[in-house]
């Protein structure tokens, strides 16, 4: 009587297995690269000579003047996209005071004149600590430094900004953002 239950379960066992770990994986990623493949790929972003510059799904560190700057990273090390997590530090807490202190001491020192408040997003991580997004408010309020630093006009910067920001999903759902590679790509690759 054994004999009789034990045979099914394993042959049950070995066709789902087939199934759902063989099978199922293989047909999904089949799809994947056929339907979605840049997305399936990483979302990466290569440039022209082949070379891989980053995915437009994971944040990277951007501290120099002549670039946007993202979301502060709570990965350790920064932007270490295998270790994503946000930070848990509570509102309270003097860690997340001093980190914030200091990235407004440092978006200060990057543009003293600049006399607006400085938007949240610019010195609070995501939760997942790899954002790659920042809003428009944080772009407007970086924008007439880095038009300064690059030698172009605000307009200018403001178009390439426009050009790289992402809308509402679905058209209502969420606020539009602006990706920082791709809007510091595309200020690399114009000509004055």
């Amino acid at each position: 009587m054994l004999r009789t239950q034990i045979r099914p379960a394993i042959v049950s066992f070995i066709v789902l297995t087939v199934i759902t770990g063989i099978l199922y994986p293989l047909l999904v990623t089949a799809i994947a690269q056929t339907v979605f493949h840049h997305q399936a790929e990483g979302s990466l972003i290569v440039s022209g000579d082949g070379k891989i510059l980053g995915s437009s799904l994971i944040g990277q560190n951007f501290d120099d003047p002549k670039y946007f700057w993202g979301r502060i990273s709570a990965t350790s090390p920064a932007y270490n996209a295998s270790s994503s997590s946000g930070s848990n530090l509570g509102p309270s807490n003097p860690a997340l005071l001093d980190e914030i202190k200091a990235r407004v001491s440092a978006l200060k020192a990057a543009d003293p004149d600049n006399n607006v408040l400085i938007p949240v997003d610019l010195v609070t991580s995501s939760g997942s600590g790899l954002d790659p997004h920042i809003s428009q408010a944080a772009a407007e309020y970086q924008l007439a430094r880095v038009a300064r630093v690059r030698g172009l006009t605000q307009e200018t910067v403001n178009q390439i900004v426009d050009q790289n920001t992402q809308g509402r999903f679905l058209g209502f759902l969420g606020e539009p953002v602006v990706n920082v590679l791709q809007v510091n790509l595309a200020l690399d690759e114009h000509k004055n």
